[in-house]
């Protein structure tokens, strides 16, 4: 079984900019789609922006124009560059990754949903 382990985040001012990035290891044959999702207290997980293999990016209307998601498949690594940051920005920042775990996996489509732990991003003055 792998793990995405989640870096970055942290605490900024109103207008600031902050960094995530999200590396999967284990038994990979490739990744489908790689995403960031984030969750306020009280509030359910909202999707923040995903990215397909080839690059094809989605992201959540709050955040367009601010947030940059990448990915570098050579390292099967997602970042989410975050500027102008605003208090409603705060959360839990999730990670996350559709991996084919075996070609035959891939073959019949059929990923399986790997999570990273989470990082806290506060925006605040």
């Amino acid at each position: 079984q792998g793990q995405l382990v989640e870096s970055g985040g942290g605490r900024v001012q109103p207008g600031g900019s902050l960094s995530l990035s999200c590396a999967a290891s284990g038994t990979i044959f490739s990744i489908k789609t790689m995403g960031w999702y984030r969750q306020a207290p009280g509030k359910q997980r909202d999707l923040v922006a995903t990215i397909t293999s080839r690059g094809t990016t989605n992201y959540a209307e709050s955040v367009k124009g601010r947030f940059t998601i990448s990915r570098d498949n050579s390292k099967n690594t997602v970042y989410l560059q975050m500027n102008s940051l605003k208090p409603e920005d705060t959360a839990v920042y999730y990670c996350n990754a559709d991996v084919y775990e075996t070609l035959s996996n891939a073959y019949r489509n059929n990923p399986s949903a790997y999570w990273g732990q989470g990082a806290q991003v506060t925006v605040s003055s």
